[in-house]
């Protein structure tokens, strides 16, 4: 398609000249512009289609995105700037979908892009959240959550005619499935299902986001994650899922039906990836729909089924291997129990393993223990993930089944992380070694030579970029939040789902320490940024407390004429994908610095090293692959092993406070969390519950790291300085993210688990 008719395609979109539009015109003409190009590219091709269930799909923004894969966005750029209008101001306009939180959810949405790009048969399914987690605010120093509203009349959302009768014990509802385009680069649109319930009322939502959790017919796809700190709020989490599960099965049982399958060849007409526990209930709803609707007997109904689900497990927590009393689901979801009974009868017969058991001596039900055992695949997320799942947290399992496991290193699309957020780094990569790098990232690897890594042009370009990025971020930050940041300071950036085994009050402690330093007059060569950005769930107190203190210390640092020159704590509000594509090309520092053994893989530092930053992080999750793919010299790795950790709890014997009295720079660091200075600043009951928390417990175990992270962060900021040695470390970063590429990992997905058939665009 040339600009012309581009040009002309566009002003009948807006029903009116482009140069007369008003911005939000514009932006609705292009939204319906860039649905009806990308419609244009749906594909009924393959016979075995993928349904990817997620209770999270963080998708961000659609429309540049989007541009980008149709190979539009630099024609619209250039006709509406030949019409004085800024594509960058029309971005703004656009809500951000409230449809996810952490990694786990744009892990999803890269997916489903890959998936696209690939050309492979694969649709997400999920829920259509109303409000989302919630929108953070910042009041007293305290976070303050308030529902995120994001749908509008016109939107991305499709409304469809497919609707379901759900049942649960006491009411039936009815569904109604929305549809969002999925678009690959160069390639097929994909669809993201989002069920919705048509009795859902976002007026009952009164303070904060606090509503009647018993009020199911309303209350059902508000909020993704619904306070789970009570009865009500954990057994809304089984309505929902249930929601979620009880769709996906009946959409994929009709498709499957409406393209000659008998059921009982379902297998070879759909595959379903279960993204963590929260879709576990897909494994018995497919089997209860199979035997009553369908006629099926149950045995040949289960192993229907189980040669149709795989499992990816994305942590070790308890937190998150799901787990739910039996009563609860007597009350919500009757139907199934007697289906999960059979299961749980058939593996007590096979096996004398009570670790095994789906349901256990306390009558609760172990989620990914249905998945394990009726599923043909378990899949870890990082080589070393995957490895602890072997040999310590399913190591029962795995001695059943080895021939199960498998591990599929995450992955980014670096059409969003790089060609949208970074286009400036993008053009200068594609000047370098052509554009190859946008379909196959492993062609990144060519930079990787002296002719680029011994270049003072080439690496001093790259540092001009990274400056350029710095100033964009501080100009867009000043505007929307009104925080200062310099420019010309090191950019120490963390954002990531607040979490304690994320250890973002370790960073802290470093700052507090780095204050205090400076106070007693040791300042940095160069200023230093250290930016946080995070979201805790209402519930968690400790996380909570720990934004408490993070925003108390920026108080603190920002009152002090002695120290503010040298040291800036800022804590960005609200972050969500648009703030990540912000920080992520300005940052200089990446933190990943989770206890090792607890973060399964991560993906912001796949982001961060994509767009030049250097990490700073344990030998943990994808961490471990990064370093071996850049070296000892372009990473600082820092504490002790993920052995050491699983024994030390194993054991029973770490104890915090004897850290603490050992370590005179810990203990000052520490003391400081109750000081009259913060004090001041903040709530004593918060910051002493975590200073308490910390010297008494410190389950993810800050105290036994703290020297080390000390001494790896003075050595890289130390390292800044020769900028021409960092800025070869920027590029040695960026030469070795195309193996971190979503691509990558769908075509391993596919090859070993899916086995869809591939091909390029119709």
């Amino acid at each position: 398609m040339n600009q012309n008719q581009l040009e002309q395609m566009l002003t009948e979109a807006c029903k009116k000249d482009i140069s007369s539009c008003t911005d939000k015109e514009l932006y609705t003409g292009l939204l319906c512009l860039v649905n009806k190009l990308s419609k244009g590219r749906e594909s009924v091709r393959g016979k075995k289609k993928l349904y990817y269930i997620s209770a999270e799909f963080l998708i961000g923004k659609l429309l540049s995105n989007n541009m980008i894969n149709l190979g539009i966005y630099s024609q619209v750029k250039s006709i509406l700037a030949s019409r004085g209008k800024d594509l960058s101001v029309l971005e703004e306009l656009e809500p951000e979908p409230s449809l996810g939180n952490g990694g786990l959810g744009r892990l999803a949405a890269c997916f489903l892009d890959s998936i696209a790009t690939l050309g492979l048969n694969g649709d997400g399914i999920g829920l259509n959240y109303h409000f989302g987690l919630f929108r953070q605010l910042f009041r007293d120093n305290l976070q303050n959550e308030e529902p995120n509203p994001w749908m509008e009349n016109t939107s991305w959302l499709n409304k469809t005619n497919v609707t379901y009768q759900i049942p649960y014990r006491n009411f039936t509802l009815t569904s109604r499935m929305y549809d969002i385009e999925v678009t690959g680069y160069d390639n097929r649109t994909n669809k993201l299902h989002l069920f919705d319930v048509e009795t859902v009322d976002e007026s009952i939502v009164e303070d904060g986001i606090s509503f009647d959790k018993t009020d199911i017919r309303k209350n059902l796809t508000l909020f993704l994650y619904p306070d789970d700190s009570d009865r009500a709020g954990q057994i809304l989490r089984i309505y929902q899922q249930y929601f979620m599960v009880s769709n996906a099965a009946r959409l994929i049982l009709s498709e499957a039906a409406a393209k000659g399958s008998t059921l009982y060849d379902l297998p070879d007409y759909a595959v379903i990836q279960i993204n963590d526990t929260h879709p576990t209930m897909v494994i018995p709803e497919l089997i209860r729909l199979l035997t009553t609707e369908h006629g099926m007997e149950m045995d040949d109904a289960i192993q229907v089924v189980t040669d149709t689900c795989a499992y990816t497990n994305h942590t070790i927590l308890a937190e998150a291997l799901e787990t739910w009393p039996m009563d609860y689901f007597k009350e919500a979801v009757p139907q199934l129990i007697p289906i999960m009974e059979v299961l749980d009868d058939k593996v007590r017969r096979k096996f004398d393993d009570p670790s095994v058991y789906i349901i256990d001596k306390g009558d609760r039900v172990h989620m990914a223990h249905i998945d394990i055992h009726y599923g043909f695949s378990v899949n870890g997320v990082a080589a070393l993930h995957t490895d602890i799942l072997k040999k310590n947290e399913l190591n029962n399992f795995y001695r059943l089944y080895p021939e199960k496991f498998n591990n599929k290193t995450n992955g980014i699309t670096f059409r969003r992380w790089l060609l949208h957020c970074n286009p400036q780094l993008a053009d200068y990569i594609s000047a370098l070694i052509g554009d190859g790098f946008k379909k196959d990232a492993f062609e990144l690897k060519k930079l990787d030579d002296s002719t680029f890594t011994a270049n003072m042009k080439i690496l001093h370009r790259l540092l001009a970029i990274k400056d350029s990025k710095k100033q964009e971020l501080a100009d867009y930050l000043k505007e929307t939040q009104d925080i200062d940041i310099d420019p010309k300071s090191i950019f120490d950036i963390q954002v990531k789902r607040l979490h304690e085994y994320k250890r973002q009050q370790m960073n802290a402690l470093y700052l507090i320490h780095k204050y205090l330093e400076i106070k007693r007059g040791s300042r940095p060569t160069t200023p230093i940024t250290a930016i946080f950005g995070a979201k805790a769930a209402p519930a968690y107190t400790i996380a909570k407390d720990i934004i408490h203190m993070i925003l108390c210390l920026r108080q603190v640092i920002d009152s002090d004429p002695d120290v503010k020159p040298w040291l800036n704590v800022v804590m960005v509000n609200n972050y969500n994908v648009s703030l990540a594509e912000k920080l992520i090309p300005a940052c200089d520092i990446s933190e990943q610095i989770s206890l090792a053994s607890k973060e399964a893989s991560g993906t912001s530092n796949m982001k961060f090293m994509l767009n030049g930053a250097v990490t700073l992080g344990t030998d943990d999750g994808a961490n471990v692959e990064i370093h071996e793919l850049v070296g000892d010299d372009n990473i600082y790795i820092f504490g002790e092993s993920s052995e050491t950790v699983i024994r030390r709890y194993a054991e029973g014997s770490y104890c915090s406070r004897s850290y603490y009295e050992a370590d005179p720079d810990l203990k000052e660091a520490v003391d400081f969390i109750i000081s009259p200075a913060m004090a001041a600043a903040g709530s004593r009951e918060h910051l002493e519950r975590l200073y308490n928390e910390l010297l008494n417990k410190d389950w993810f175990m800050t105290f036994p790291d703290f020297k080390a992270y000390c001494q790896a962060r003075e050595q890289a900021l130390s390292d800044y300085e020769n900028r021409t040695a960092w800025a070869r470390k920027m590029l040695i970063n960026i030469s070795k993210a195309g193996y971190f590429s979503s691509d990558r990992t769908i075509e391993e997905y596919n090859r070993d688990i899916w086995k869809l058939d591939t091909g390029l665009a119709p």
